[in-house]
């Protein structure tokens, strides 16, 4: 596997919209959880251009969830902090770097939507990004992202990790013996 457990941890992100028409994402609240799924970080982040759309029906970000939130520079640094070094996973992983302004090492990222032996598995065509919700549904028959109250960084977190356990041996292995696929 990817060198030790404790080097593991899975990010994911949920985004609000600022900047003209609230087209520009920017983050809201970022969560991190081990390989264990134990939460190493959760807090929600003020974005440094006013939110325009909260997105809550995905983000299940409210304006309430503003008053005590972590202005961005500072939750960046937090951030930033626990993942150097670190092998991240996460689904569609570029979005949350995106979202934290930041560049992981690619040989240290696992993206779970990346993953043509996870497709595989759960009997999806090999090329084709399925979404979280699919996948966990297909190999974990897990139900997250239901309800009205929007997506839960934390429970996605937690899913993608679960969902790299599935095929980790196979795919650290994948990877070892192509090097180029990092």
């Amino acid at each position: 596997p990817a060198g030790s457990k404790g080097k593991l941890v899975a990010l994911d992100c949920e985004m609000v919209g600022t900047g003209p028409g609230g087209r520009t994402s920017a983050l809201a609240r970022c969560s991190i959880v081990t390989y264990e799924g134990d939460v190493v970080y959760d807090r929600y982040v003020r974005p440094e251009a006013p939110v325009v759309d909260y997105r809550t029906r995905w983000s299940g970000i409210r304006p309430r969830h503003m008053a005590q939130a972590v202005p961005f520079r500072r939750a960046q640094q937090q951030v930033l902090q626990i993942l150097a070094g670190k092998v991240v996973v996460g689904h569609a992983v570029h979005n949350d770097f995106k979202a934290l302004h930041y560049c992981h090492p690619k040989a240290l990222t696992r993206d779970t939507s990346q993953i043509p032996l996870l497709n595989r598995r759960a009997g999806f065509p090999e090329n084709v990004a399925i979404s979280l919700k699919r996948l966990t549904k297909a190999l974990l028959n897990q139900d997250i992202q239901v309800g009205k109250s929007g997506h839960s960084s934390v429970e996605d977190a937690r899913a993608t990790m679960e969902l790299y356990k599935v095929v980790e041996e196979e795919w650290e292995q994948h990877l070892q013996q192509n090097p180029e696929h990092k």
